[in-house]
């Protein structure tokens, strides 16, 4: 098991439990405690969660700035993105003009669309690649490159998006809470997200449980009046009407 996905289950464990000991740790992903002693001590200093004796618990909600690749993302949560993606994937209908945001999740809808008479615009150079690849009419916005996250950014994208007009729009995010709404790391990434949204007659933001409650940098979208794609109930969001929660 990668270091990465070792300290994503750890986060997950504490999203579910609030506080685990380094032997449930240790039992659930079955390494040494000694290794998740030492995880426990790395996600501390990156400001993840707050070290306790005999284990860890949630940290108390705070900003961060941190932002995973492309390919690490990849690794995260993947059964509970392509829960979200095959459901976000069935709502694209017949001649609709759909933007795709780039992101790990969104990315996993392209293997669930069904149908050819659909038209693509995205930010992202790997969905560009993959719905060629499945024979969709695609437009790749141009602009800046960020190699992090293979998302195209910058004043030139933004031009490009004001003269479009989407039926239908997907897209990711770092973070979702009720008061910060959705909030992402990168402020060029986040101008185009809120430029993309503006532009369409219907959209997503397609967050898995864990995103819920962490906060980054800029927020793209307020909480309310934006519809969420989630793969499960969030305990404090139960009674959210713009949440789908997929059975």
């Amino acid at each position: 098991m990668l270091t990465l996905q070792r300290q994503e289950m750890i986060l997950k464990l504490l999203k579910e439990k609030g506080s685990v000991t380094t032997l449930e740790i240790s039992e659930k992903l079955g390494i040494s405690e000694s290794t998740a002693r030492r995880d426990i001590s790395y996600l501390d200093k990156e400001g993840r969660l707050s070290k306790v004796f005999g284990g860890a618990a949630l940290k108390e909600q705070q900003v961060t700035a941190y932002e995973y690749t492309f390919e690490q993302k990849n690794d995260f949560n993947i059964d509970e993105k392509k829960k979200i993606a095959r459901y976000a994937a069935s709502l694209i209908e017949k001649n609709d003009f759909v933007y795709l945001d780039a992101g790990t999740t969104t990315a996993y809808m392209i293997d669930y669309i069904e149908g050819q008479d659909v038209t693509f615009v995205t930010n992202g150079i790997t969905h560009a690649r993959q719905l060629a690849a499945r024979g969709f009419k695609v437009y790749l916005v141009g602009g800046e490159l960020k190699a992090s996250t293979e998302a195209i950014i910058g004043s030139y994208a933004m031009e490009t998006l004001k003269s479009y007009h989407f039926t239908k729009g997907f897209f990711g995010t770092n973070g979702v809470t009720r008061d910060n709404g959705c909030t992402t790391p990168d402020a060029n990434e986040a101008l185009i997200k809120k430029m993309a949204m503006s532009h369409c007659k219907k959209s997503y933001v397609l967050s898995d449980y864990s995103k819920f409650n962490e906060i980054s940098s800029v927020t793209f979208a307020p909480f309310e009046g934006t519809d969420f794609i989630c793969d499960r109930t969030v305990p404090g969001y139960e009674k959210c009407n713009n949440i789908t929660v997929i059975k």
